[in-house]
């Protein structure tokens, strides 16, 4: 915490009875959405509309900015940084052990590897834009999320959510599909699988906006906590919290 304590904010050395708990729920969210969920592309027939296909990971990876946004309202942006790169350090070791499982020889009774190899068994150019999106709409979302609650005081809570959720889902998407698959999707694929998947997650944001609200009030009542970042150094590349 900052050395200066604003109203409504914990003493310096305050002991925080859930924030790892967050912290594992977002490392474990964030490996599963992209372990899984990047695994199968579904489809669901929407009426008007028809047969809409989509990565089954676009719901559940959303619930990563709702952790991130609890985070940054209740705890402040730097112990959200912190949570930031546990989930970034968590996808690199995802990433390097899936790889050498995949490689490592199967034995000749065992008849999985093709099957194994097809879900698990992405290429590094999709690794590398998974994890740069995720850098960098993540801390996006927590910097939005900050700025905007000293702007307002701390009030219009939606309007900070849905807000840092368009900025860092933005970031998330802009930077993804291209680096991902420019090139191997014909163009105008490209850019409707980035819409589309944009727009369900700031969506899936704003339904759960109720949600948020909960749970950000539990926590600030549980933790005696409401934290401002008046003074705080907003730069990405620090893992300490004050």
């Amino acid at each position: 915490m900052n050395k200066k304590n604003s109203p409504g904010e914990a003493p310096t050395g305050h002991h925080y009875k859930y924030y790892d708990f967050i912290m594992v729920a977002f490392v474990t969210l964030l490996i599963l959405s992209n372990l899984v969920g990047a695994g199968k592309v579904a489809v669901l027939n929407l009426p008007f509309f028809g047969n809409f296909e989509f990565g089954a990971g676009v719901l559940f990876f959303p619930l990563s900015y709702v952790i991130g946004d609890v985070l940054t309202e209740v705890y402040g942006y730097a112990r959200a940084r912190r949570v930031v790169w546990a989930g970034f350090v968590a996808m690199v070791f995802m990433s390097v052990a899936t790889t050498i499982i995949v490689e490592l020889p199967p034995a000749v009774w065992w008849g999985g590897q093709e099957a194994y190899t097809r879900v698990f068994g992405q290429t590094w150019r999709i690794v590398a834009a998974s994890m740069v999106a995720f850098w960098a709409g993540e801390f996006a979302n927590a910097y939005v999320m900050a700025k905007m609650k000293i702007a307002s005081m701390g009030q219009h809570l939606w309007q900070r959510t849905i807000g840092s959720t368009i900025v860092g889902q933005g970031f998330d998407s802009l930077l993804f599909y291209p680096l991902a698959f420019w090139g191997i999707w014909p163009d105008e694929q490209v850019l409707f699988v980035l819409t589309t998947n944009f727009l369900i997650k700031v969506v899936w944001e704003a339904l759960l906006t109720p949600v948020t609200y909960k749970t950000v009030s539990w926590l600030k009542y549980k933790e005696e906590v409401d934290h401002y970042d008046d003074d705080t150094n907003f730069t990405p590349f620090k893992l300490r919290a004050d």
